[in-house]
């Protein structure tokens, strides 16, 4: 079985209202993506909570139809709800595939440093010898494959110490946490404000063989200094939470912050210096990671 695949280029603003449109007239699947990806024109878009994000300035629109469907007909009506005239297209067939195989081919094992790697379930590890945490891609935040996380993981791999106590605020995939247990931390508890990432965190876990506490916010009494607290989200919560996380950090301890770009640096090293002596800040593909310890 073969399916009909529809490429429209578009101005971004009538993007999403066609892709929704083409959806509600029987199309199997739609999706919106820079029409110059890949190119020296490609738009990076960054979204933040508080903050306006739009698409790109024009918008291919990759949408999946069944092969007998009346693709000429569905184009016309969705175009009318959108108050469009039909854009220029091109069709073309798309053979059937194993889609779980394809997909899984995509993610092959990461290393993270010399004795850290991040193996999917369906690889044999590449050394046997490193620390490998099990992780499949999922509903959750955090593979290893973003700079950010690879960045977090970087930091506990050169500075976390046997026996120490870990924060993973924002725990996402629960890798950070896990990955701290890997490395001999003593305990490592992860905050969410998500109920599925904080199902894929326990599961990560469980899947690791290690014990971490993960919770939503008002479930975990998270009072204690942590020797080592992580933030790895973005750098608008970064700039409201300082003085809970600094609360959360023991005095001597650590505080690890990422999800923050190379611009946006300076002003949260800033904030932070009420109460973190901060360190030269690590950067990774436009991202940076920041931290510093406690007075």
């Amino acid at each position: 079985m073969s399916y009909r695949e529809v490429r429209i280029v578009m101005p971004s603003h009538d993007a999403e209202a066609l892709s929704d449109a083409l959806m509600e007239h029987g199309a199997l699947s739609s999706a919106i993506e820079d029409a110059h990806a890949g190119t020296a024109e490609e738009q990076a878009i960054f979204g933040e909570p508080g903050e306006e994000t739009g698409l790109w300035q024009h918008s291919l629109v990759l949408t999946l139809f069944a092969q007998d469907a009346d693709v000429e007909a569905i184009l016309q009506a969705a175009c009318k709800d959108v108050g469009i005239a039909v854009p220029p297209y091109e069709a073309g067939d798309v053979p059937e595939q194993d889609w779980v195989r394809l997909t899984q081919a995509q993610f092959d094992p990461i290393r993270i440093s010399g004795r850290l790697w991040i193996v999917p379930s369906w690889h044999t590890a590449p050394d046997s010898d490193a620390v490998n945490l099990k992780l499949d891609p999922g509903l959750a935040f955090g593979t290893g494959s973003h700079p950010t996380t690879r960045l977090c993981l970087q930091w506990l791999d050169r500075h976390l110490q046997a026996g120490q106590t870990v924060l993973d605020y924002g725990c996402g995939s629960g890798i950070l946490a896990i990955a701290a247990l890997k490395f001999g931390a003593a305990s490592a508890d992860g905050i969410d404000i998500d109920p599925q990432a904080i199902m894929a965190a326990q599961a990560n876990a469980s899947d690791n063989q290690v014990s971490a506490r993960f919770a939503l916010p008002d479930e975990l009494d998270i009072d204690q200094g942590y020797d080592v607290v992580l933030a790895n989200i973005l750098a608008n919560p970064l700039r409201m939470l300082g003085a809970m996380l600094a609360r959360y950090t023991r005095s001597g301890g650590s505080i690890v912050l990422s999800g923050i770009l190379e611009e946006q640096a300076d002003e949260i090293m800033a904030i932070y210096a009420e109460w973190f002596d901060m360190d030269v800040p690590v950067s990774d593909e436009g991202w940076v990671c920041l931290s510093g310890r406690k007075r």
